[in-house]
């Protein structure tokens, strides 16, 4: 079984078309799960999560990883595998995990790449830059930029690296570098998922990845920038 974590946040706008888009996967339904993790939403979210997932309760852990640990503790699959809830996941999204891990037992993480929902030359660019950053340090084995809404764990390994840190960006790059001493981390650049970009439609490209670079460098938490839980018009 494949344990799908979703972490929410006023998300009543956007979870029911991700939950939609989980609940049509080519894999048949008896075969994963679908966690959401509400961090405490005061809008609807849960109440429409729980029309489409199989457990939906309210995070004990800080941040967005605190809420994927906090599923990944529920999760009964042997796989777990995270998204967040403003994405679009494709139909074969949990069958092409499946098959990566059943035909690369080396691989303990397999994370893949974005596209955005929103049409437009400077979203499609943006998110171009991000797939190379991730093609590049996946190819020299420099880093890897596994996003947390398109990446999945054996959930064995995932519990004994001690998770993600609870830290307001970078959990995704940090996480990496540890499941790299116990196995492979595959790139499969097929796997791909929607993503919204409302965040850099609102505050603007450059602002939102200062902000991300500034947090990372200062180990995942910054007093001056704040990431995570952001109010979107």
């Amino acid at each position: 079984m494949i344990s799908v974590i979703v972490p929410t946040y006023n998300e009543e706008a956007n979870i029911a078309s991700c939950l939609e888009s989980l609940c049509n996967q080519t894999l048949p339904r008896e075969r994963y799960e679908i966690i959401v993790v509400d961090g405490n939403s005061k809008d609807k979210t849960r109440e429409i999560a729980e029309r489409y997932a199989d457990l939906v309760f309210v995070q004990t852990s800080k941040k967005v990883g605190g809420a994927r640990n906090d599923g990944a503790k529920a999760a009964k699959g042997d796989i777990v595998a995270t998204t967040d809830a403003d994405c679009i996941i494709p139909p074969d999204w949990l069958e092409r995990i499946e098959k990566d891990f059943a035909t690369r037992p080396d691989a303990v993480q397999v994370f893949g790449l974005v596209y955005p929902k929103e049409k437009g030359i400077k979203n499609a660019l943006s998110l171009a830059l991000a797939n190379l950053f991730s093609r590049v340090g996946a190819l020299t084995h420099t880093l890897y930029y596994t996003l947390g809404c398109n990446t999945a764990f054996r959930r064995e390994v995932f519990m004994q690296i001690g998770m993600y840190r609870c830290i307001d960006a970078g959990d995704d790059l940090e996480i990496a570098r540890r499941t790299r001493q116990v196995g492979t981390v595959l790139l499969d650049p097929k796997l791909r998922v929607a993503f919204d970009m409302r965040r850099y439609e609102q505050f603007g490209t450059i602002k939102s990845l200062w902000e991300w670079i500034a947090i990372v460098v200062r180990g995942g938490d910054s007093e001056t920038y704040s990431y995570s839980k952001r109010e979107y018009k």
